[in-house]
């Protein structure tokens, strides 16, 4: 156990990004979570709201429960307090901390704008935060506190979006647009400022830090303004093409329908 949370340090070796044993841990998660999403999404499609939203609930409470508990030992195994600035929710895929909370709880246009926000960008953190979280997997083994709890809440985050989007709770009403934007834009603003003062890397604003954001990073060769720009330029792009994508599905299944 003193080996699985690292505590003294780790004796074993990173296998390394991208190695058999990190695709194979992270295949088994992905696949979980897409087994689990379509298994109680089907279930619930035609159930009431509320028994809809009870799947939400449960997700809430254990991805913040398991991000609360891996601050706790991350404190423990480090003597200090100091961790906490190293997990503050200002990754992109971390903002889902509060927004499945949000998408669980609240109700009227915060609930179906954070219902959106979850399901855009769910899949992606999923993918992003297993296959290509090439900073941690070069960092720590496989089967470790840092990757495991790291898989299991950015899988979380996607089975929360798969099932959203199953379960068919995702409103992606125009109106709402706006809000994803803002949410986005607040926590990309809060995430660069955390930069500045702490110093960190929260949203890979300052670099890619090894993983996919470098070929960005390279691109404009490492530009202390136009890198966190087009950072965030993605970001929204990707909100774009995702509504404009849905749009079209949804209006492809009506003709289809009638």
């Amino acid at each position: 156990m003193k080996e699985f949370f690292g505590i003294g340090g780790y004796t074993r070796p990173a296998e390394g990004f991208l190695s058999w044993q990190h695709l194979l841990f992270a295949g088994i998660l992905l696949g979980a979570m897409v087994i689990l999403a379509v298994w109680l999404g089907k279930h619930n499609r035609l159930a009431s709201p509320e028994k809809k939203n009870r799947v939400l609930i449960g997700t809430a409470i254990l991805i913040d429960g398991l991000e609360l508990f891996k601050i706790v030992m991350l404190c423990y195994r480090d003597g200090s307090a100091e961790p906490i600035l190293r997990t503050l929710p200002l990754f992109l895929c971390s903002i889902q901390l509060i927004a499945i909370p949000l998408a669980a709880f609240s109700t009227g246009r915060v609930r179906e704008a954070s219902l959106d926000f979850v399901c855009i960008f769910g899949i992606l953190g999923a993918v992003l935060g297993t296959v290509g979280a090439a900073q941690n997997y070069n960092a720590y083994p496989v089967l470790s506190l840092d990757n495991v709890a790291s898989g299991l809440t950015h899988c979380i985050s996607g089975f929360a979006s798969l099932y959203i989007l199953i379960a068919g709770l995702a409103s992606m009403k125009k109106g709402n647009i706006g809000i994803t934007f803002g949410i986005l834009l607040g926590f990309c603003v809060a995430a660069y400022i955390a930069n500045v003062t702490i110093p960190y890397n929260y949203m890979f604003l300052m670099s890619g830090d090894g993983t996919p954001y470098d070929i960005l990073y390279n691109l404009v060769g490492g530009h202390k303004v136009f890198y966190p720009v087009s950072v965030i330029a993605l970001f929204l792009v990707y909100i774009g093409v995702y509504y404009w994508v849905f749009y079209m599905l949804s209006r492809k299944k009506a003709k289809t329908a009638i």
